[in-house]
């Protein structure tokens, strides 16, 4: 668990005046389920395709299980499973055949272990359906299968629950958490905020650069510096412009329908808050202890 089997240094690609990623540098350790999180156009997926050597860096370096990530190229992907974002299935085919297909691709023959693998995604029983006719949940399904019928130590998933209902996003975790408990390495990429809280190790990302790196509680413990509270009001938008301008106020933002903010504690504390908060003219207030979340690490690295 302590070993480092991805290792990025100074990874960096342009796209002529264009800078795609510019000088990431992180470790993966074997067996974590490590969230890659940023906006869409971050630079996520040109990172796991430098990992995988599919894409040539424009500077640095980074090896894979060992294996120079550019110069091992084949060693590489034997030994990883990629699923990109467009889910590359023949709709013309069933998913027992495409299934079939890719395992070729991969030199296995084992029958049994692609029926070992499509029921560890749940597609046992739908093994003959037409893969046009698939849903995007069990599309994703049967993505996961093939990057997994070659049995990778490393699995790279690429915005993997884009476009996909809440209930098939649930679903895939619960299978994420199966294949990281049984030994395989997750590098996931997303730019939902919530599914980050998942993953044991998370990079947020924005313009190219690897703002930071670690576990998800002691990201908000070293960049969240405030105390959080939760504002009901009866006017939400009333609410946010008005708390915005109190100071000592380090952040706000929506959610669900309450007003979520950051405050410095010296500057300003619940009382003087409070007191603000009425000064202010907003009527039917309430405060509670608001809880810390990835979303207010990321807006406090990026303002």
């Amino acid at each position: 668990m302590n070993e480092n089997i991805v290792i990025a240094r100074d990874l960096t690609r342009r796209f002529g005046d264009f800078t795609a990623v510019d000088h990431v540098n992180f470790e993966v350790k074997a067996g974590e389920i490590v969230g890659y999180l940023g906006p869409n156009g971050c630079g996520k997926t040109t990172t796991i395709r430098m990992l995988l050597g599919l894409l040539e860096p424009s500077e640095g370096s980074a090896s894979v299980l060992g294996y120079d990530a550019f110069r091992q190229t084949e060693e590489v992907r034997a030994r990883c499973g990629y699923m990109s974002q467009k889910f590359a299935l023949y709709d013309d085919m069933t998913v027992i055949e495409n299934m079939n297909f890719y395992a070729g691709v991969y030199g296995i023959r084992d029958n049994g272990r692609i029926k070992e693998t499509l029921d560890l995604v749940g597609l046992k029983d739908r093994q003959k359906e037409l893969t046009a006719g698939l849903s995007a949940g069990w599309r994703q399904r049967l993505a996961l299968g093939i990057a997994l019928v070659h049995k990778p130590q490393i699995l790279f998933l690429d915005e993997p629950t884009s476009g996909v209902d809440p209930v098939a996003r649930r679903e895939f975790w619960e299978m994420i958490y199966q294949l990281a408990q049984g030994g395989v390495t997750i590098f996931i990429t997303t730019h939902y905020m919530d599914e980050a809280e998942y993953c044991s190790k998370v990079g947020l990302m924005k313009d190219g650069r690897l703002l930071a790196m670690d576990q998800p509680t002691q990201l908000k413990k070293t960049y969240i510096k405030g105390e959080i509270w939760d504002v009901a009001a009866e006017n939400m938008v009333e609410t946010i412009e008005k708390v915005s301008t109190i100071k000592g106020v380090l952040q706000t933002s929506l959610l669900g329908d309450l007003v979520h903010v950051i405050v410095d504690p010296v500057v300003c504390p619940k009382g003087k808050f409070y007191k603000q908060l009425k000064h202010n003219g907003m009527r039917g207030v309430t405060i509670s202890p608001g809880e810390p979340s990835l979303e207010d690490v990321f807006m406090g690295l990026t303002r």
